[in-house]
């Protein structure tokens, strides 16, 4: 089987702050990390090749720093990686990106051969739309699973795969045909960490860099060109003062004054 997973460059949240004068995320000496969601896609990825044989190939668009992650996810056992970059890529918003990432995975096919499954993380960290995913499927013509928290069951030469789905209420065990997208959720596995030996023979493996000229599509499609949204701006909201109320005494007491302080509060107040 080959298993195709796209990640994700993003800023370490802990160190990210926000220029007051444009309002935007100051990435200047803030280091780099692999979506987290994304460890969970890289892990199952490289499961499936364990369990199904095959390849895991692990995908990611960005500045050619974002190299780093895919290192990451060589050394955690994929067996090639692509780095689709190029400034013509700049800016793309999630229709853009999802479009040249399609793009990319067929190019893939063209070098690689068919690819039966996609995994993606539920979401980056850093846009939290969980949209890019799901668009790649569109493009693909895949069958979207979202939410997977556990492959049940694959069966190559059949070409389905049976996966649980979180839900709100619940978990939902739906039974697809392959090739298929998938977007998996933390409770899906425990990533592992790539020993140092491993570090060492991610260095020897293909990572292979892809531009705008080697996908085939147009500028009007990706980057900014080829964006309809944007992000405008990205602050911190104002803290409100709260201020709290302490009743001290016996318990019975602390009762009666909280059910009439909680009365007085909702004076007026139609449920």
């Amino acid at each position: 089987m080959r298993v195709v997973v796209c990640i994700k460059q993003v800023p370490d949240t802990t160190e990210v702050k926000i220029n007051p004068e444009t309002n935007t995320l100051m990435r200047e000496g803030v280091a780099s990390i692999v979506n987290p969601f994304d460890e969970f896609a890289i892990e199952e990825g490289i499961r499936i090749k364990e369990a199904h044989g095959g390849e895991t190939i692990a995908l990611t668009m960005g500045p050619p720093q974002a190299e780093e992650v895919l290192k990451t996810a060589l050394a955690m056992g994929c067996d090639k990686a692509y780095l689709v970059s190029d400034r013509a890529f700049a800016g793309s918003d999630t229709l853009a990106t999802a479009l040249t990432l399609s793009a990319a995975i067929k190019k893939i096919e063209e070098k690689d051969g068919p690819v039966d499954i996609v995994i993606c993380g539920k979401q980056a960290i850093d846009g939290d739309t969980g949209q890019v995913g799901p668009g790649i499927a569109v493009r693909l013509n895949l069958p979207p699973l979202t939410y997977v928290s556990k492959v049940r069951e694959i069966n190559a030469e059949k070409k389905y795969i049976i996966v649980e789905r979180l839900m709100e209420r619940g978990k939902e065990v739906v039974k697809s045909t392959l090739p298929a997208l998938l977007t998996v959720v933390k409770d899906i596995n425990t990533p592992r960490y790539p020993s140092l030996f491993e570090i060492k023979k991610a260095s020897k493996k293909p990572l292979i860099k892809l531009t705008f000229n080697d996908l085939g599509i147009r500028e009007d499609q990706t980057g900014l060109k080829g964006s309809p949204t944007w992000v405008n701006k990205i602050f911190t909201p104002e803290l409100k003062n709260v201020s709290g109320e302490i009743f001290q005494g016996e318990p019975e007491e602390c009762v009666k004054k909280l059910t009439e302080r909680l009365l007085e509060l909702t004076k007026g107040v139609s449920l």
